[in-house]
């Protein structure tokens, strides 16, 4: 934990937002990539590739997908439970926490400051409403999501329980050892959300360690898997919305998302060796710049 950091005061609570159509959807993840722009310029620090990439999933979940209760988020059993093993992309959680109303949009002023509640990776010992654990030891989130489905149906609660993990990180052992306990106990309301962006900071997956057959593997191991856009909303939301729809979930299912690493920036996109970088690089003053100028300014506003 940072030097003084203390648990989040209960009563500041963010503004409640409820989203409608796709359109609103796309335009509030243009406003969640200007809020990450902003945040990681300002702090000079942290993910901008796979934070911009997953932009589109994290305002799905937050503003469609999920059972939610931003203002009563530890008190709340009616709620689903959100797990984000790569917790590196913490910048895009925290504008979507924000934006939803978890805590007040302000909060994003502070990513990376000495004693703030939303740290490089995510911490769960200031209790910031949104986070249950702490995570960004790459590999041990879905261990986490495992015990949390587990639990819920001692407790014969329904909701579902989503993982959030990279393609690199499905490197790890104990994301296997995880996936075999979940096939294992039949956990089918744990739903696994990899961000295939063939990326990690030392350059592309397969040549790094490959993972392919990826689907296979999963399959393998006992767990039904779904593929889609993971940077077209629509898309992501009909393919979860179809696992939910079948009567008998007595498997665990992952999607396996599509996404490119700095999508929404032209010049932070791609898979070239040059571009790798972006991973872990904070953008400049001068790129923040230009990358604002390219998102535009959006009805949601600044914070």
């Amino acid at each position: 934990m940072a030097k003084d950091l203390k648990v989040y005061p209960a009563d500041k609570k963010g503004e409640l937002l409820t989203l409608a159509t796709f359109d609103e959807l796309n335009e509030m993840a243009r406003q969640v990539r200007r809020d990450i722009i902003r945040m990681l310029a300002k702090a000079n620090s942290g993910h901008t590739g796979g934070s911009l990439g997953m932009a589109d999933i994290f305002t799905a979940l937050y503003f469609r997908v999920l059972q939610k209760d931003p203002h009563n988020f530890w008190h709340s059993d009616d709620q689903d439970l959100v797990f984000l093993s790569n917790g590196h992309i913490a910048p895009v959680w925290y504008s979507v926490l924000a934006r939803s109303g978890y805590f007040p949009l302000s909060e994003l002023n502070t990513l990376r400051q000495i004693s703030s509640y939303l740290q490089g990776h995510p911490t769960s010992e200031s209790r910031l409403p949104g986070i249950r654990i702490a995570s960004g030891s790459l590999g041990q989130g879905l261990s986490a999501a495992v015990g949390a489905a587990l639990g819920l149906r001692i407790d014969g609660n329904e909701r579902d329980v989503f993982c959030l993990m990279g393609d690199g990180e499905c490197q790890e052992g104990q994301i296997w050892e995880a996936a075999m306990s979940a096939s294992h106990y039949g956990l089918g309301k744990l739903i696994g959300i990899v961000d295939c962006n063939n990326e990690q900071i030392d350059g592309e997956v397969n040549d790094i360690m490959r993972v392919e057959p990826f689907a296979d593997k999963w399959r393998s191991f006992g767990w039904d898997v779904y593929h889609c856009d993971g940077n077209d909303i629509e898309d992501f939301v009909s393919t979860v919305e179809a696992i939910k729809a079948h009567e008998q979930r007595s498997r665990p299912s992952v999607v396996l998302a599509v996404t490119i690493m700095g999508k929404g920036v032209p010049f932070f996109e791609g898979t070239m060796p040059d571009k790798s970088n972006w991973h872990g690089k904070p953008p400049s003053k001068d790129d923040a710049e230009k990358a604002l100028a390219i998102l535009t300014e959006t009805v949601f506003g600044d914070f």
